[in-house]
Formats: structure tokens, sequence, C-alpha cells
């Protein structure tokens, strides 16, 4: 990844955002709502924790049948995902709630997913937020050498493979969080003196690190290993089939709404501008999918709506399905693009299609 910084143009001789935000402000106190979430933010959390918590519990206190314990795994999975993408999202953005600490404790549950506040914050809400599918700066773009996402990327044989086995690979999302993701990039970070806020101390932000691990791999494999009459061997596939419904869910969400044919995925100029404000930028590049899919704006938190999430990162999921009204009615009155799939069955399809495409070998299409 580059160290180079960026900047955004200023340049909005039609005042997009001014006005779109002058709308969302508006709406806001019209209807006298917070920006952040409400009850039914917190009935969700409930819910969610719930599905991922409830079977953990029964499990390790009750003798259940080995197919029952398999389905309790993937149900687990399932609710991973939902608390990731409903509560500790939100939770990050700080705007699950008005209370600062009330954050703090919601973007915290990332811990018993696996992950690391200081490590998620630094590359979504600073380097994915700012620098949206800049190749080389949105660390979302970068998979090594094992997937394609951009035209940018150095393009291998192995890619033209790419748009069948990457669904393999997505899964394994969070299972590496867990072993490595994060190990390397707390070092990768730190050295580059990234933060969101306050810089951490190096000695404490590794401790926590290491101990949060700890008490992971506690909780999850050791005292199942401990408690339960299984097989050890049954009890890391049982850990490895929660961790992969889950990292299936979460890659293949985000994945719909970026790496698509119709999110650009522009280079800045030699100076370092990038051509567009940052909120042309956002529109340029994100794609929502299944906007009026009741079950998926509800499971996905509002992940599905990701152009009003880019734009207004700080507003609680709960209100995108309103405040997508006001977003596409001024991007068609400023002429500026507003990509959406309708199902989520044709966002899928086109996310495998354009896989496809970055496979294929670029010298071959000159």
């Amino acid at each position: 990844m580059l160290n180079k910084s960026l900047t955004f143009s200023r340049v909005d001789s039609a005042k997009f955002f001014k006005t779109l935000n002058g709308r969302v402000n508006e709406y806001f106190k019209s209807n006298n709502l917070k920006r952040t979430g409400n009850w039914q933010l917190w009935l969700k959390t409930i819910v969610m924790f719930l599905i991922f918590l409830v079977p953990y519990f029964l499990m390790m206190t009750i003798n259940l049948p080995g197919w029952l314990q398999i389905l309790f795994t993937i149900v687990m999975g399932i609710g991973m995902a939902g608390v990731g993408m409903n509560v500790m999202h939100d939770g990050n953005h700080g705007s699950f709630s008005n209370k600062s600490w009330v954050n703090k404790m919601m973007g915290s549950s990332i811990y018993i997913l696996a992950g690391n506040v200081y490590n998620w914050k630094v590359q979504h809400n600073v380097l994915h937020h700012t620098y949206t599918n800049i190749h080389g700066h949105d660390e979302d773009l970068d998979a090594g050498r094992i997937l394609r996402f951009t035209k940018h990327a150095e393009w291998k044989s192995h890619h033209k493979f790419q748009h069948i086995y990457s669904v393999l690979l997505y899964g394994l999302l969070t299972i590496n969080w867990a072993i490595t993701t994060d190990f390397l990039q707390m070092k990768r970070f730190m050295k580059r003196k990234l933060s969101h806020g306050k810089f951490p101390n190096y000695f404490i932000n590794w401790s926590k690190l290491v101990l949060s691990k700890v008490i992971y791999w506690t909780v999850w494999v050791v005292l199942p290993m401990l408690i339960l009459e299984i097989a050890w061997y049954k009890i890391l596939l049982g850990f490895f089939l929660m961790h992969y419904t889950a990292g299936l869910i979460l890659s293949v969400v985000f994945q719909l709404a970026h790496v698509m044919e119709d999110a650009e995925m522009p280079l800045p100029e030699a100076n370092g501008t990038i051509k567009n404000t940052w909120a042309i930028h956002q529109l340029r590049t994100t794609v929502n999918f299944s906007p009026k899919n009741k079950l998926i704006n509800w499971f996905t938190g509002g992940l599905n709506h990701q152009v009003e999430h880019h734009i207004f990162p700080n507003i609680s999921h709960i209100h995108y399905g309103k405040i997508a009204e006001i977003v596409k009615k001024t991007t068609i009155e400023f002429n500026l693009p507003y990509n959406e799939y309708k199902t989520t069955r044709k966002a899928i399809i086109a996310h495998f299609r354009y896989l496809k495409d970055m496979g294929m070998n670029p010298a071959l299409q000159a």
C-alpha cells in the first residue's frame, strides 16, 4: 500500500453535497429525529446477539446430536455476521448512539468476532471511507496476488479462474482475523502511524491485541475442548464452519458494494489529486443492491445502501431507507450517477462477472 497522501478536488460548481446535506439535515429536523439509532436498533442488537450466542450456550450445556451441533455452528455464523453488520459497524462509526460510551461498547463487539477495534477503524473508517476504490490506498482492494479486483493490479495467470475460486476464499475473512490478519495489520498501521482519532500507546495497543486473542481462543476453542465430550477436531471443524459462514456473508455483502463494473476505480493525478470532490467520488465508487428488500435491509444493517452509508457514515443505518429517497432525487437533479441493483441476485451475478473480466489477460485485450 502507498503512503503518499491524496487530496480531493474542491471544485463543485453545482454545490451537490451542500444541497444534499441541507436536505438531509432538514429531514431529521422536520421529523424531530436523531441521526443515531433508536429502539429498533436496540431490539435488533438483542436479536443478533441471541442468534450468535444462544447456540453456543446450548451446545456447552446440553448433549446435542451431531447434526444439530453442525446446524448450530452455521446459525452462530449467521448471528456473527449480523452482529458485525448491525452492531459493531454502527458502533465503530459512532452512529449507534449519541452517547460515546455506548458506541465504544457496541464497537467493541468486534472482539467476540475475532477482530480488533484499532485495526478495523484504520482500515475501514480511515482508508476505505476516505480513499474508496483507489488502488494502493483502499486496502479493501488489496487481495495480494490471489485475487485481482482492479485493472490497476498486476495480472497473474491463475486470475482467469478467480470467479470460480474466489467464493471459497471469501469465507476465510474472519478466521484470518483470528489467526494472522490483525497482527500483520497492527504492525503495518502502527509503523505508518495511522489512527482514527488519537494515536494509541504502542505497548497498550499490542497488549490489548494479544490479550483479546488469548481470551477469544480460550472461549471459542479451549473451553469447548475441556467441557464437551467431543473430539478436538470436531470442535475445530465447528469453529471453522461458524467463521466460514460469517466470513462468506460479510465478504459478499462488502464486495457487492464496490467490486463491481459500475463502481469506478480511479487513480489520482501525478500530484496526488483526485479529480472529483469527496462526495461525488463516493457516488462514483459505490453501489447499492436490493434497496426495497426488507429482509436484506434488516439483516445487512443497511449495508445494501452503501451509497448513503458512504456519504453519511455517521448516520445510523436505520435511517438509510428514507435518506436514500433524498440522495437519489438529488443525484438525478444534479445529473450524477446513482449505482443500484434492484435485487441481490442480479448484484451477485454482476460481481462474479466482473471478477471474470478482471481475470482475463489484459495483454490479450489490448
